[in-house]
């Protein structure tokens, strides 16, 4: 028997535009018995085919969609030419930006939803979010494996938005070797370690690359503060862009080591670094108490809100650590300053941003705009897909 999902009256507009996701209130009834994460026929009221997608019963997300074409199947073929177009234009980006690393699957944003595939080098480290993905976890294995003979596959299904699909979490060597601890790639003309297997996300933040790049040019001369440094990249950067001096800060004394290794790995004066290990929200709270000063300051914090509920306590914290920061530079300074919580968005962040000069007593000028890298794109009927936003403010 067809399982199959018919949609409430009206309720069918989202995916006629192409949105991938079925919310559940948007469910009239289910026909069959679909196992979790299982592919389905979506219809509308009337019974008219719409869409195939992976079915979800845990999650408010009840299904997302793999195709619109009633044609394609959802098997070992199917994953080969979503990789191998994706592939494709990552090609173009490693040529132009000389990478070995990117994100070669963005979920939704390249037809597989619920799927991220990071690549470095040889080891793609995968991260299955949706009950479809896990489902299908064999499937694409074996797309890897014809795509890429040689590769190496690790899972880093670790992360806490898998509970909401009813799945465990999971990590391991899938196919290959356990990848070294610490690998080295390239971004641009810099080489930085990753730790795969334990660090954070798939081991890096690939989506910062084009910002770690824009940080050189205001970095000459300049007095910087990295906070939230994860291995130091953005400190390599700027020491790269002849920055007087740099001050990483991080909770974690390991990351604070890989960054110094990364900085003797590009051959830079370690002795122009300085590796702080602290909370940032007091650490910031000490330098003003003793009136040290700043050129620039990265902002670059984790994720602040999850859920919409979270998002009023975001948007004071969001503010609280600008409004610090402006305070501890000197006049004319620059602020790099980000956040990666899909929940805030941009006009909502430059307001917040807004809002913290005038509490620091500061004027600042907005001068150049962040997003994620090309290498995480957003498919246009899914603006969900834009998550990451940033700005370079000169603070007066």
């Amino acid at each position: 028997m067809t399982k199959r999902l018919f949609l409430a009256k009206g309720r069918e507009k989202s995916l006629l535009r192409r949105h991938p996701w079925i919310f559940s209130g948007a469910v009239q009834r289910l026909e069959g018995k679909p196992q979790s994460g299982e592919t389905i026929e979506i219809c509308d009221d009337k019974g008219s085919w719409l869409a195939r997608a992976a079915y979800s019963p845990s999650s408010q997300i009840r299904a997302r969609v793999w195709t619109f074409l009633a044609d394609e199947e959802i098997d070992v073929d199917f994953f080969v030419r979503r990789l191998n177009v994706a592939q494709g234009f990552r090609d173009l980006l490693a040529a132009r930006d000389g990478l070995d690393a990117y994100r070669l699957i963005a979920g939704e944003s390249d037809g597989l939803p619920g799927i991220t595939i990071d690549r470095y080098g040889r080891f793609f480290v995968l991260q299955l979010l949706s009950a479809g993905a896990e489902y299908h976890r064999p499937t694409l294995t074996l797309a890897l494996q014809r795509c890429y003979p040689d590769c190496a596959i690790y899972d880093r299904s670790d992360v806490s938005v898998r509970k909401k699909e009813g799945l465990e979490l999971a990590s391991g060597v899938i196919v290959g070797e356990t990848p070294p601890e610490l690998l080295a790639i390239r971004e641009h003309d810099m080489a930085i370690l990753v730790d795969i297997t334990q660090g954070h996300k798939t081991g890096f933040y690939l989506d910062q690359r084009d910002s770690r790049l824009a940080a050189r040019k205001y970095a000459a001369g300049r007095r910087v503060l990295n906070c939230f440094s994860y291995t130091g990249a953005f400190s390599v950067s700027v020491l790269l862009g002849g920055c007087q001096r740099v001050t990483s800060v991080d909770t974690s004394q390991h990351v604070l080591d890989i960054a110094r290794k990364n900085i003797e790995l590009n051959q830079l004066d370690v002795s122009k670094a300085e590796f702080v290990r602290d909370d940032v929200f007091q650490l910031l709270r000490k330098y003003r108490e003793e009136g040290r000063q700043f050129d620039m300051i990265i902002m670059d914090p984790p994720k602040f809100v999850e859920n919409k509920n979270q998002l009023a306590s975001a948007c004071r914290g969001y503010k609280d650590i600008n409004m610090l920061a402006m305070q501890l530079l000197a006049p004319e300074g620059i602020l790099l300053t980000f956040s990666c919580s899909g929940l805030m968005t941009t006009d909502l962040f430059q307001k917040i941003i807004a809002d913290a000069a005038l509490d620091a007593h500061r004027d600042a000028q907005f001068i150049e705009q962040f997003r994620q890298a090309a290498d995480h794109p957003v498919m246009a009927p899914y603006p969900e897909g834009l998550y990451l936003k940033g700005f370079a403010c000169r603070v007066i």
